[in-house]
């Protein structure tokens, strides 16, 4: 059966499927309604996620990834990119927001900006993520 071109699978497939063409539900927005803006980088996301907790001596889970907000163009209406993410685990990353991040680093004595540095520094997606803000 050799290899097919484009349109001979799509007509194959639409004789499989009655001649019914199939349509794909509209594309979801992020939670802001935004579509990415250039700040968003899910592989490497993926990367900060396969970590364990930052916070030296948690092996907590599960975990998530925390953007830095302090100094990195982020704020309270908008996330900064994923450049400045690091690896929390669920009750760290709840208690980075309760308590704000100049407190969260006094408590755990995490500088978390360092930290989503270094993040970025080792992720296979650094060139991508050195081009965002």
């Amino acid at each position: 059966m050799g290899r097919l071109r484009g349109h001979e699978r799509d007509h194959d497939r639409d004789r499989r499927l009655g001649g019914a063409r199939l349509m794909l539900p509209p594309k979801r927005r992020s939670k802001s309604g935004r579509e990415n803006d250039g700040r968003r980088c899910p592989a490497h996301v993926r990367f900060v996620r396969s970590h364990a907790c930052s916070v030296k001596g948690c092996q907590q889970g599960p975990i998530e990834v925390a953007h830095v907000r302090r100094g990195t163009g982020g704020g309270m209406a908008l996330k900064p990119s994923d450049r400045w993410t690091l690896s929390l685990c669920q009750a760290h990353h709840r208690l980075q927001h309760e308590a704000g991040e100049e407190s969260f680093e006094q408590i755990t004595g995490l500088d978390m900006r360092a930290m989503a540095e270094e993040f970025t520094r080792r992720s296979p997606h650094r060139r991508e993520l050195e081009a965002m803000p």
